[in-house]
């Protein structure tokens, strides 16, 4: 499918995928959220849980994903867009090709570690048997400011706990 077959609002879906993010920041996680849509309904929700589950798999996309594989019943998720806040990692960007994910809409870059155009491109490697098309900057200030507001005020509290040793 084509992201011209998708006709959603994607400012609708982003927000919702903010609104996971905000789940993230609540238990002090980095805030990233996403949400995967079929039909045009939301059929599965993640947010960035690492540091609770003390487990490098506990991303964002990989949460979604895996809920999306089983409401659906299948591994192929080949008519549903994936909605994310961040830009997805090596890990995330490889597990969305291989659910053959049609498109993913992306609110933010991840200059640091972005693997859908921000450092490489996995969506798009020719010599896989899948390519996902991406809509990037969807909602991206808001993305970015959530992100950039929470760092800032993790920095600040890590100042203020150094300071009172």
């Amino acid at each position: 499918m084509k992201q011209t077959e998708f006709d959603y609002n994607h400012e609708k879906f982003m927000k919702k995928a903010m609104e996971q993010a905000k789940k993230a920041a609540a238990i002090g996680e980095v805030p990233i959220g996403c949400v995967i849509v079929r039909d045009g309904k939301i059929i599965a929700r993640g947010y960035n849980r690492r540091k609770t589950d003390k487990n490098t798999l506990s991303h964002a996309e990989l949460a979604a994903i895996s809920k999306a594989c089983k409401k659906t019943g299948d591994w192929r998720l080949e008519d549903c867009v994936l909605y994310v806040t961040l830009e997805p990692c090596q890990m995330c960007a490889g597990a969305i090709v291989q659910a053959r994910f049609p498109l993913v809409v992306i609110g933010c870059k991840n200059e640091k570690a972005g693997c859908a155009g921000s450092i490489i491109d996995l969506f798009n490697v020719e010599k896989f048997n899948h390519q996902v098309e991406t809509i990037n900057g969807v909602l991206e200030k808001e993305c970015s400011e959530m992100l950039t507001d929470f760092f800032k005020s993790l920095r600040q509290r890590l100042k203020s706990e150094k300071e009172s040793q």
